[in-house]
C-alpha cells in the first residue's frame, strides 16, 4: 500500500510560482510512474503531468506545458510540481499519484493505483 501527501498549495496572484510536493510512504516509490492531476469546481479530475519511475522521462498536459515542471527524488521519495506563470484557470485542487506502469500515453485517472488526497491552488487575478 502506498501513502500519497501532497503540500504546497495556497493562494498565489496570477503570474506568480508555487512549488507542490508529494511525499510517498513506499519504500519502492522509485518503481512507480508518479502523476499529478487536478480539478476545478464542477469539472473532471484532469492530468497535468506525469514522470516515469527513474525520471528520465516527463509528459505534460498542452495546457501547462512550457510553465509547469514535474521532477522526483527517489532518495526523497518524493515528487515535485514547480508551477511558474500561474493563470487563474489553473486554480483547482491539485493530486499527486502513482501508477506501476510505465508509459507516457497513460494519462487517465483509471490507469492510476494510489492517490493522495489533494491540495488546494488558489490564483488571484
Amino acid at each position: 500500500q502506498v501513502q500519497l501527501v501532497e503540500s504546497g498549495g495556497g493562494l498565489v496572484q496570477a503570474g506568480g510560482s508555487l512549488r507542490l510536493s508529494c511525499a510517498a510512504s513506499a519504500r519502492l516509490f522509485s518503481m512507480y510512474a508518479m502523476g499529478w492531476f487536478r480539478q476545478a469546481p464542477g469539472k473532471e479530475r484532469e492530468f497535468v503531468a506525469r514522470i516515469s519511475a527513474s525520471g528520465g522521462s516527463t509528459y505534460y498536459a498542452d495546457s501547462v506545458k512550457g510553465r509547469f515542471t514535474i521532477s522526483r527524488d527517489n532518495a526523497k521519495n518524493t515528487v515535485y510540481l514547480q508551477m511558474n506563470s500561474l493563470k487563474v484557470e489553473d486554480t483547482a485542487i491539485y493530486y499527486c499519484a502513482g501508477d506501476r506502469y510505465e508509459g507516457n500515453g497513460r494519462i487517465h485517472r483509471e490507469l492510476y493505483d494510489y492517490w493522495g488526497q489533494g491540495t488546494q491552488v488558489t490564483v488571484s487575478s
